[in-house]
């Protein structure tokens, strides 16, 4: 199955373009990124902390077995209900370090919407780590499992 989200990483950059439309409306792509029960459910993670507004924070963690296997934290610098949210990403105890992330919420029509990811990292280095993790992968199926579910919703 092809992959609908793209990820364009430019050879010597330090910066990835990632891209996705959606059959959903622009009110409910914005939601799946900010609500944090929406959130849980297309990412398959826990949401510790969410708070949706300029210099506003979050937290995310997925536990297997009691285990924490996966933690990420960042802080919300811009956000704008159905247009923006800028933010920092790190994934802790990963060699990565903290990215920079500006994600675009675009209205094609009524009823389909368009994401654009600008995510900047410290180097190039760390660019190349990232894209060496299953990560192209795990967005796509993220995103086909929130396409999934806020079909049944919309």
């Amino acid at each position: 199955m092809e992959n609908r989200t793209t990820i364009n990483a430019e050879e010597g950059k330090q910066d990835i373009l990632i891209t996705r439309e959606f059959d959903l409306p622009i009110e409910l792509l914005f939601k799946a990124y900010s609500e944090a029960e929406l959130l849980e459910q297309w990412m398959g993670t826990k949401v510790v902390k969410l708070e949706n507004k300029n210099h506003g924070s979050f937290e995310i963690e997925t536990t297997y077995n009691g285990n924490v296997m996966f933690k990420a934290n960042g802080t919300i610098h811009e956000f704008v209900p159905n247009q923006k949210i800028i933010r920092t990403f790190e994934m802790e105890n990963m060699p990565i370090g903290v990215q920079l992330e500006f994600l675009e919420f675009e209205k094609l029509t009524e009823t389909t919407s368009k994401l654009n990811m600008h995510v900047i990292y410290k180097s190039n280095e760390h660019r190349e780590q990232q894209l060496k993790m299953p990560f192209a992968n795990g967005l796509n199926m993220a995103h086909d499992r929130l396409q999934e579910l806020l079909t049944n919703r919309s």
